[in-house]
Order: C-alpha cells, then structure tokens, then sequence
C-alpha cells in the first residue's frame, strides 16, 4: 500500500498522543513494506522532505504556534489545511497514495483532505481521538456553537471513521449518518520499553501523570491520598504541568500530609515517567473524561495497580477491563480504593497480560487490515471494517 497520513504535528519534533499513533503505526508499516508518507507542518531541521524511521516526511506548511491563550488555534488549523491542500491535490490526482488518512482534531485539515481527493480513486480514513459534543460549551463558552458545528460537518463529510475506543465511536455514530458500527483501533504503547525503562532510586506508593487540567481531578486524588496517609508512610507523585498547577499546589499546602506528596513538573524524557511507572505500586488517575486513556495501559504494563473513574465521559473501563480498578469520582470512593489497593488488594486479571493487546505491533496490524479494506472495497460505505474491532 502506497499510505499518506495528515497531520499539522509530526512526532518526534512535537510529542502528543496523536502524532506519536501516526508515526509508531507508520513507521511499523514501512518496515512491513508499505510507502508511507506523511504530510504536516515544517517542524524539523533541514529540507522539506526527509526520512525518518523508513517514512517519508514532506512539509506543507511552515513550522507554527499550535496554541491560543492555552487552546488550540483555530488560525493555524485554518492556515494548515489551506497549504496542504494543493499539494495534496496535486499527489493524489497523480494516485501517489492508495489511500489517505487524516486525524481528526483540528477538523479543517480533515475537510481540506476531502476536497484534495474528490475526483479520485483515493479514499478518506479519518481517526477520531474523542466526539465532544457538549464539552465544547466548557472549552470555548459562548463560542461553542463554532465547535459543536465544524465537529458535526467533519462527521457527516464522508469518510471511513476509525475511533480509538468505543465510547468515541458511539458518540461519532450520534452525529455521524450511517456509522452504526464504527471501527476501534486503539492506542497502543510500547510494552518491551516500558518493561526495561530505568527505575528512579526512590519510587513512589502512588503515582498520577497527565496534564494537570480540571477534568483530571487531581485535586479529588489529594484529598482522599491525605486521608489514606494518616498514620502511614506514603508517598504521593505526581507528574505533569498545566493551568491546575498552582491551584493544585495551594491546595497541596493544606493537607495534614504534604509533605508525602510531590510535584515533578513535567517530565522531558519519557523513559523517567516510564521509570516512576515502574517503581510506583498504585496508579491513580480519576479522570473523567478520557477518549481512551493511554497511561492506564502503560501503568498496566509497568505492572502498576491502576485506580480509575467510572464515568460515562471516560473510555478508562475499555482499556483496564478488570485489570484494575474503576472508583466513582468523588474523594471518599477513591479513598477506599486506594486504601485497598495499597493493602495489595489485586484486580482479578493480571495487569500486563491485559497491557500486551495495546502494543503498537498489535495495533498497526488492525490498522494494516482496515486499510487494506477500505481501499478494496469499492465505495466509502459499501463495506463495514468494523471486524478488526479490539476486544474488550
């Protein structure tokens, strides 16, 4: 297969969650065989086009800011999926690719993909990382109507959807006509990195890494480490930066235990937060809005036991399954769970067992096999590729 993937941040220059799917997914399917190409933002030293881990990475646009007053910028999305378009027009009226795949958010790259291969044979598969339908009235306030109609047009343009876990795919098919059976395709982790990632000299009893945001709920995390803490020698990590940070530590300076508990910041090299995965014996992250829920998988496979809200905004149930365990997200549930946990309660089914299904190996090969589908079936709809679906 002949692959291009869309996307305005390219991994290893930027680090999020979905440029990294791009290139661990990519990458694996270049060394399978496949021409892979992936179009997005000059973020890397030297010419426009180089190769990187047997991919081609062809700039379209100019390196930019990728955020506004701590949000997405709407300007760079706008700007990006106007510079890719002719360029991709260009390649894809030549049939360069067999196939495209565009991620999905920013939305406007997804539209201007669309419009870059009408004509063609080349088909459109888009990956949905999360629907957020009413959070958007949290996110832009009274600008949110602009976000809940650029995500419902992106759905209903078509395409071949792929979510990265169920809810995502539930919510994609409420506004989504005809996507009753959307395809899963996780996230995946790199299980054997994880497992020789250097521990630190001290490790911590309970561990939280993630972006320190409302919907986290770090704050329910310290409240109820402080009660469990009592008259115990606990210690609390927690790794990550964001808006909360100063919130969270005032409120840290409150609690009758402290001093158990410690801010790390943000952490530059990924093997450290590896590491304190490893050393940690408890991972706790009541989140309540997770599209998937990548550091629970790879808690899971640094044979952490892993705490989680059970709430419907978080697909946290599909990765842990009964690997670990789901708390309601208040302060004296997750309190009691941690208690237990730390009293080396076990979940039923071994935690790393559970992690190997989310390996990058795994899930390149689902999305070999759907892409594969898509460009032999002989319209967007004339066949579901649902089948390649992670079990749960």
């Amino acid at each position: 297969m002949h692959i291009a993937f869309v996307s305005n941040v390219v991994y290893p220059y930027v680090t999020g969650g979905a440029e990294k799917r791009i290139h661990e997914i990519g990458s694996r399917l270049a060394a399978w065989g496949h021409d892979v190409t992936v179009y997005g933002r000059h973020f890397w030293d030297g010419p426009p086009e180089i190769m990187n881990n047997g991919m081609t990475l062809r700039a379209v646009a100019p390196e930019a800011d990728l955020y506004s007053d701590d949000k997405r910028s709407i300007t760079e999305a706008l700007d990006f999926a106007a510079r890719a378009l002719p360029s991709l027009r260009r390649r894809l009226r030549n049939g360069e690719h067999d196939i495209v795949v565009a991620s999905v958010f920013p939305y406007f790259p997804v539209l201007s993909t669309k419009l870059a291969a009408l004509g063609t044979e080349t088909p459109l598969v888009t990956t949905w990382h999360e629907v957020w339908g009413d959070y958007w009235e949290e996110y832009l306030g009274s600008l949110a109507v602009f976000g809940k109609v650029s995500e419902r047009v992106t759905a209903r343009t078509p395409q071949h959807p792929v979510a990265i876990s169920g809810i995502t795919a539930d919510r994609l098919a409420e506004i989504g006509p005809g996507y009753d059976d959307v395809a899963v395709v996780p996230n995946g982790i790199d299980t054997e990195q994880i497992r020789t990632a250097p521990r630190p000299d001290a490790g911590y009893d309970v561990l939280f890494a993630g972006r320190l945001i409302e919907h986290k709920n770090v704050d329910l995390l310290l409240e109820a480490f402080d009660r469990v803490c009592a008259g115990r020698d606990l210690s609390l990590g927690i790794i990550g930066d964001g808006p909360e940070k100063e919130r969270l530590e005032s409120q840290c300076e409150s609690l009758s235990n402290a001093d158990a508990v410690e801010f790390l910041g943000f952490l530059d090299e990924y093997e450290d937060v590896l590491g304190h995965m490893r050393a940690a014996d408890v991972f706790a992250s009541p989140s309540t809005r997770e599209g998937f829920g990548l550091t629970f998988a790879e808690a899971m496979a640094a044979d952490c036991s892993v705490i989680a809200a059970d709430h419907p905004d978080s697909a946290a149930d599909e990765v842990i399954g009964d690997a670990g365990f789901l708390t309601p997200p208040n302060a004296d549930a997750l309190a009691a769970t941690l208690e237990s946990s730390l009293d080396d309660d076990s979940p039923p089914a071994d935690p790393v067992n559970r992690a190997q299904r989310f390996d990058w190996d795994a899930v390149a090969s689902q999305a070999e096999t759907i892409y594969q589908r898509v460009i032999d079936s002989e319209s967007a709809t004339a066949e579901p590729i649902s089948d390649a679906t992670t079990p749960t």
